[in-house]
């Protein structure tokens, strides 16, 4: 898994970021969701750098093998703002002043707020099975709140925290690593298992609905929008369509640059489709 890739711990001023990282190309990072590490981009990753790709893969603030940040009472430290201000550190510090970057489930609210944010370094964004957090809330019924319960029980304080750490692999009843691939899976069942980890993850969420929502909502009332080309990707047996009608019609009102498309695959395309995703990263970036 990541032959040939440089596998680092880089200090991004909060937080020590796990990160693995190769090729001599044009840059992208690419953000993982929830609850995965890095490693669910191994399939992708080596295949972008073949194409002429350098790749980062971190895993973010709170997951994985990165570094936990102190909890605060709004939940700020997890808020997709500070995460995002990891990443554009990391890029720095491995010489990326511009670059694309993907993100993927929880990894997508990242990486749009990245090129909110920061619009000098983020060059071409790419959003993969999400919209932004307030128009899911917008847009929140019963059948939201049925599908999704897990936002809202997240949310809560320490249930979560015991009910998942009752049975970790009960709760994240996930494909396993035939589908995956084994070191991903180990790392995957490493993560869930770690109840610090569990915990940065799950105050994930608890920004998502506060501190997050408020930031994107105030990027509306200020007119604020992406301001590089933006690419949107959802997965055809995921429920983006059932939830949404049409993704790209939310997100017009975010990027004047926008195009999408769907992919045949479960949730987590990184791991089911490679070739599929691969292909979409690098016609949209070259």
């Amino acid at each position: 898994m990541f032959e040939g890739f440089a596998d680092e711990r880089i200090d991004v001023g909060a937080v020590e970021l796990r990160v693995r990282h190769a090729g001599q190309g044009r840059p992208i990072l690419l953000i993982h969701g929830h609850p995965r590490t890095g490693a669910t981009w191994h399939r992708v990753a080596p295949r972008l750098v073949a194409r002429g790709f350098t790749v980062v893969c971190p895993d973010m603030r709170g997951y994985g093998r990165s570094g936990k940040a102190p909890i605060r009472p709004d939940h700020a430290q997890q808020s997709k703002r500070a995460v995002a201000g990891d990443l554009l550190r990391l890029m720095q510090a491995l010489g990326h002043a511009g670059f694309a970057v993907a993100g993927h489930d929880r990894g997508g609210y990242v990486a749009l707020r990245l090129a909110l944010d920061h619009p000098d370094a983020v060059r071409r964004l790419v959003v993969i099975d999400g919209v932004p957090i307030s128009e899911a809330l917008a847009r929140c019924d019963a059948k939201f709140a049925h599908d999704w319960y897990h936002w809202f029980f997240f949310a809560q304080p320490d249930k979560p925290e015991r009910a998942i750490g009752a049975d970790p692999d009960a709760w994240y009843a996930e494909a396993g690593p035939q589908t995956m691939g084994a070191g991903n899976y180990r790392e995957f069942r490493e993560a869930i298992h770690d109840p610090a980890t569990v915990r940065a993850m799950l105050e994930d969420y608890r920004a998502g609905l506060g501190i997050d929502r408020e930031h994107e909502e105030a990027d509306r009332r200020a007119g604020r929008t992406v301001r590089c080309p933006a690419l949107v990707l959802w997965s055809t047996r995921d429920d983006m369509e059932d939830l949404y009608g049409d993704p790209l019609a939310v997100w017009r009102p975010w990027a004047g640059d926008l195009r999408g498309h769907p992919i045949d695959s479960g949730h987590h395309v990184a791991e089911e489709n490679p070739d599929a995703l691969t292909a979409a990263l690098a016609g949209f970036l070259t």
